[in-house]
Formats: C-alpha cells, structure tokens, sequence
C-alpha cells in the first residue's frame, strides 16, 4: 500500500509549527485570561466521561488547525476501512475488526465477505457457561474439590489487558474466588503467583493463539509439572486443572487439554485489543457473563461514538489529536497517565503496550522513514502515590511531560470521606501544575 502524503509536508502542518511557537512563549494562566469561555468550549462529554482539555497548552486556533491536519489525512477513510473489515494490516494482510468483539448480536460486521459477529457471540456464550460452572462450583478439580484460584498464564496482550481489567473491576469480582497472572519467563514470578495454592482448588488459563508462545509455554509446562506433581503424575488431572485460549487444537490436545475447553479467537483479533476476545476469559470467570457483558456494550458505545461523532466532539480523536501536537510540535517526548484510583494500578502498562506497541514505528507503511515523533514515552502511576514520587519533578524539574488525570465521580467504596480528599488530591495538582505559583 502507498504511503499517504508524509503529516510534515500536508499544508495545516506549517501552520500548526507556527502556533506551536506562539504556544511556546504563553503561560496557561494568559491563555485563560484571554479566553473566559475556554472551559466549556474545551471540553466533551460522552457516555458518563468528563473529558476537560482547556489546561492542554492549546486555544481555539491551535485545535481548528489539528482538526484541519486531520482532514488532510486518510484518517477518515482509514477509520471506515477497519470498521469494515478491509485488510488495513498490510504487514500480515490481516483486518483489524476488534470492533467485531464486541458489537450486539443484531449487528453484522463482515471481513473476507464473513458476518463475523455470530462467531464472536458463539465464543461468548461458550465462555459464559463455563465461567457460570467455576462460578456456581459445578466445575470439579481432579479430586473432587471445587476451583477457588484462577491462574492466566500469558504475555503482552494475553496478560496486560485481563490482569489490568481484573484489577479494575474486582469490586464486581465474586469474591470467594482469586484470580493470578502469570508473564515473566523468570521463574520467580510462578513461583510467587503459585505460592500458597492448593493445586486442587487451582484451575489455569493458558492463552497463546498459536500455543508456541515461548514465555508462556515455558511457564505452562512448569504449572504442569506444579499440577501433576499433586496428582501422583496422573495425566488425566490436566483436564480439569488447565484450559486454553487458543486455535491450535492440536498442540492444546497434546498438552492434555480437552479441546472442547479450547476458547478460539481470530486472525484479526490483534493482541493488544484483545482483552475482550476469549483472552478475557479469567475476567469473565471473576465478574459473570452479565456484567461482562456490560462491559463489551460500554466499549461498543465508544465505537459508534469514535466512528460518528465530529472531530471536535470526538474523545478517542481529541485524545490522539493532543498527543499528535504535544509531541510533533510541542517536543514533548513522554506522557504521564495518572489515575487517581488504585483500582487501576495496571493501566499505564496496559496503555504503554496500546500505544508503543502499535505506533513506535519510524517507518510509513511503504518503508519510507517518517521525518516526525510517532508516539511518546508511556507511563505512570495512581494518585495519590505519584505525588510522594515523581511529582516534585514534574511541579520543579526543567522538562515539561503532558499528563492526563483520570478520576470517578463516585467511588465504589468510601470511608470517613477518603474519595473526596482523592478528588481534591487530583484538582488541586491540576490546578498547580496548570498556573504554577505566583505569591
């Protein structure tokens, strides 16, 4: 596929370096002074998410131009080619139809000339009646004892995506059951994951699409070996004590898997985006079926959202856009994300493997090299906790890192009044860090 025209040669790209040094020289203190409807003109509201972009290092001029940069783009027709399962991953002539995952039973969403939306639904149900049995107890280890430890042995998007959910949603989690992730090929993370597990009350998840996946083969075998040597060595005790998100039904047959406990996803499923496939499973397995399924109709909200909505009111656009004018023209080369919920502890990694896993490239899609900065430093870390770390470097140290806060109107739980001394904990850095001191 042809490159499109490089972003440094398309015509709002030289006026967007000319507001950058305008917005270079100007505090955010004067752009509000200039502007007193800057608030409510910057910001978005959209499925229950508060989105303020005014203490950006941005005004009106500066977004009306991002908006005309991306209209000099594909953006558009790219966006419509994924929605309809086109091959936009020319490196593996694969789509790229996560959307797919989670549209409702009624939609039809092709690729190849297949409505795969039936599939996506089938593996659904199959993987909401077994987490129903772990659940209800009806699902029996080898010797009879009901499975209270979920283990998901995986890497990259088979770990990032369900460990950072699961932490996420465990106030929904049924709570007599605990769920462990398995990653690192050192064998110390098994060992710690494993420690103090009953192997007969101990059910693992193995999730590799082509089961080859060295890390997470190495620590399958070695749950194996954990596994059997409970059992006297009884090989028929894999099957109760091992399940697979795969689609290598052979190698999971050799392992000792019962294919009909084999969770498949697709080709065009790509791993970062797959927390909502069968990779999910130990998610599902900890919230139920229904309230995963709440989940997928919240993610299938924001995609009708991201594919309708104008760019000026559009968050996953206006998101993509700061980020494109804090680091290309603004030289910004990291950005914090900072949570103030401890619940989402496993966000920033989640995020780090989404973004630089898919935009850290330095080549066009024709191997030509791009002459601009394709994607930040991800990282971060939960308020209140960053602000007893690294926040005397971002208040004080002489590089500036643009940082997205993220807070809940509601918490799920309270005591003695500790959700509104986060909130104020999370406005009051805002506020500091966007106008500084003057006394």
């Amino acid at each position: 596929m042809a490159a499109p025209t490089p972003l440094d040669r398309l015509p709002a790209f030289a006026s967007l370096q000319a507001h950058a040094q305008r917005i270079k020289a100007t505090h955010l203190r004067d752009l509000f002074a200039a502007d007193p409807g800057r608030t409510p003109a910057l910001t978005v509201e959209s499925q229950e998410i508060h989105a303020d972009f005014s203490k950006q290092r941005i005004d009106r001029a500066v977004l009306a131009d991002l908006i005309a940069l991306l209209g000099q783009t594909p953006f558009a027709a790219r966006r419509a080619a994924m929605f309809a399962g086109e091959h936009i991953n020319t490196t593996e002539d694969r789509a790229v139809l996560h959307v797919a995952l989670r549209a409702p039973r009624h939609e039809v969403m092709r690729t190849d000339g297949i409505d795969v939306v039936p599939q996506v639904h089938a593996v659904l149900d199959r993987m909401g009646a077994f987490a129903e049995r772990i659940r209800n107890g009806e699902w029996k280890g080898f010797t009879g004892k009901r499975i209270r430890n979920i283990v998901n042995i995986g890497i990259g998007g088979s770990d990032l995506g369900p460990a950072m959910a699961n932490d996420a949603l465990r106030d929904f989690a049924q709570q007599d059951l605990q769920f462990r992730f398995v990653s690192n090929v050192d064998p110390g993370d098994f060992a710690w994951k494993t420690a103090g597990l009953d192997p007969a009350e101990t059910l693992f998840i193995v999730a590799s699409k082509t089961f080859t996946t060295q890390e997470t083969m190495t620590n399958a075998r070695t749950a194996r070996a954990w596994s059997l040597a409970a059992f006297g060595g009884d090989e028929k005790s894999v099957a109760r004590h091992f399940v697979a998100v795969s689609t290598a039904a052979d190698l999971v047959t050799q392992f000792g898997i019962d294919p009909a406990n084999m969770f498949i996803f697709w080709d065009w499923v790509g791993g970062r985006y797959s927390m909502d496939s069968a990779i999910g499973l130990a998610t599902m397995i900890a919230i139920g079926a229904p309230a995963f399924a709440e989940m997928l109709a919240g993610f299938h909200e924001m995609d009708r959202h991201f594919l309708e909505a104008p760019a000026e009111r559009n968050l996953p656009v206006l998101l993509g856009l700061m980020q494109v004018w804090n680091t290309d023209f603004l030289g910004f080369e990291s950005h914090a994300v900072l949570p103030y919920c401890q619940h989402l502890t496993r966000f920033a990694a989640y995020l780090q493997q989404l973004e630089m896993e898919s935009n850290g490239k330095r080549v066009q899609l024709d191997g030509t090299p791009v002459n601009w900065r394709t994607c930040p430093v991800i990282w971060g870390e939960p308020g209140t906790n960053g602000q007893h770390a690294f926040y005397q470097m971002l208040h004080q140290g002489n590089i500036t890192v643009p940082a997205d806060f993220i807070a809940f109107a509601e918490p799920n739980v309270d005591s003695l009044g500790m959700h509104d001394m986060l909130l104020a904990n999370a406005f009051a850095q805002t506020r500091v860090m966007g106008f500084g001191q003057t006394a």
